[in-house]
């Protein structure tokens, strides 16, 4: 008789991912600007006792160019324990890789093998002819199947929204929303799972990011500065949450893993007034949603001569909190603060009232901060994609956002390089720093982590 197990890396709860084993190996999505050259997944070891340790040991060319990969994620995860709609016996084994400019999405399957290896492309016309969607942007496995934003329409700039891939044949099924209400422009999302709640954030249209940062827009308050509150079953939008239009671009969204609870954190890029940066926590208040700020993270005075052409005539560096990542604890929030190069840890235990615990710096538009493992290599770019392990002691980041806007603010080049952190002492790993050549002339931009990380799983359990 044979014994069907659900996949060792689902976990019912946070408690029981927090106590699973270290992952030994790092999938990180690298591409190449200049889009001559295919873009990869580039394989990491990151087993301290192994002698390729901080290496790379896998490379998986993707067979066309000019994907430009952005964010990915895995075909299953521990949301497939969830009751109501059990899948207990797919596996996380394929990683789904968009290309967010060619809006072509590929599947990866990564069982017995270190290089990623393609198994199905599915092309710009399906995706976008069944869903009506381009430029697809996240993915998060739920438990009936692969939900991905994208940022733009099919035949029009917008709106974006989210399609829904089924997540072991990998068929464009469609469209998600059967109402989308007032939400327009699209970027992150994710749930209240337990609650039937999804939560989506806005960033803009293809128009308004493929080129850069557009002065007019951002000057104009025309980027995003909504949440949107969903009923998750009927697939319906239900409230919308302004933070205020000074408020522009709240991207990456962190609900707690507790599935008890129902609050979350979201970055917030730049406010207009004065350049400064901020994260927001959401929550309900009895039956309707709320949002306050909870940190706020100023520019930074600069010499204009140390600016991108961009910011010279406001002689600062804006933080630009592009990334923020939540423990599987709910107990440290992570923050990326891409333009002035410094990554942040607060403590969260109480989520309206975080404690800063410690700073990081590397590159920065102005500082370019080195790592301890090559002192006189002056970095460009700053933390960004931030990832954190399953049991909070380890955190990664890589340094390159999107080509256009990496230009932007780095025009003499943002290089390419990976860190890692020890969470406890808040410190660099000087053995653990991949870059330049590493890389083969490619960008890395996210990380995905075997067997899961904090910001790729959804609990159905407390």
């Amino acid at each position: 008789m044979t014994l069907w197990k659900p996949d060792p890396t689902f976990y019912p709860s946070p408690r029981d991912a927090a106590a699973a084993p270290p992952e030994k190996l790092a999938y990180v999505a690298a591409f190449d600007r200049s889009a001559q050259r295919p873009d990869a997944l580039v394989v990491l070891d990151t087993d301290p006792a192994s002698p390729t340790y901080g290496k790379v040991v896998g490379w998986t060319d993707l067979p066309y160019t000019g994907d430009e990969l952005h964010h990915f994620g895995w075909n299953a995860c521990s949301s497939s324990l969830c009751p109501y709609a059990p899948h207990p016996h797919v596996e996380r084994r394929y990683l789904i890789v968009p290309g967010l400019r060619s809006s072509r999405i590929y599947v990866y399957d990564t069982k017995d093998r270190v290089s990623p290896e393609l198994v199905k492309i599915i092309e710009p016309e399906e995706f976008g002819k069944r869903t009506g969607y381009s430029r697809p942007h996240t993915v998060h496995c739920g438990p009936e199947g692969l939900y991905v934003s994208a940022l733009g329409g099919w035949e029009s700039d917008g709106p974006g929204g989210i399609a829904l891939l089924d997540h072991t044949s990998f068929e464009v099924l469609g469209r998600w929303e059967v109402d989308r209400g007032t939400q327009h422009l699209a970027y992150d999302f994710w749930w209240h799972i337990n609650h039937d709640v999804l939560v989506s954030s806005e960033w803009g249209t293809p128009s308004m990011i493929e080129n850069g940062v557009v002065g007019e827009l951002l000057l104009g308050r025309k980027y995003g500065h909504r949440l949107h509150f969903w009923d998750l079953r009927k697939r319906k939008h239900i409230q919308e949450v302004d933070l205020g239009d000074q408020y522009q671009m709240p991207l990456e969204l962190r609900p707690a893993h507790d599935p008890t609870q129902t609050y979350g954190f979201v970055g917030v890029a730049i406010s207009v007034e004065d350049l400064s940066a901020s994260v927001w926590v959401w929550y309900r208040e009895g039956s309707r949603w709320e949002a306050r700020k909870v940190i706020d993270i100023p520019a930074e005075p600069a010499s204009p001569d140390e600016l991108p052409d961009i910011l010279k005539p406001f002689g600062a560096v804006p933080p630009l909190v592009t990334d923020i990542d939540l423990s599987v604890d709910d107990q440290r929030l992570y923050v990326s603060c891409w333009g002035t190069g410094e990554i942040k840890q607060f403590d969260v235990s109480d989520p309206f009232k975080p404690v800063e615990l410690g700073s990081i710096r590397l590159g920065g538009i102005a500082r370019r901060t080195p790592h301890p493992a090559v002192p006189d290599l002056r970095l460009g770019g700053g933390p960004q994609m931030v990832e954190v392990s399953r049991d909070g002691r380890r955190v990664y980041v890589t340094n390159s956002l999107y080509g256009a806007w990496d230009d932007q603010f780095y025009p003499d080049g943002v290089g390419a390089w990976m860190a890692k952190i020890d969470a406890e002492s808040f410190t660099l790993d000087e053995r653990f720093f991949p870059h330049g050549d590493d890389f083969r002339g490619l960008r890395p931009h996210q990380t995905r982590l075997q067997g899961g990380d904090a910001s790729s799983d959804s609990y159905c359990y407390p």
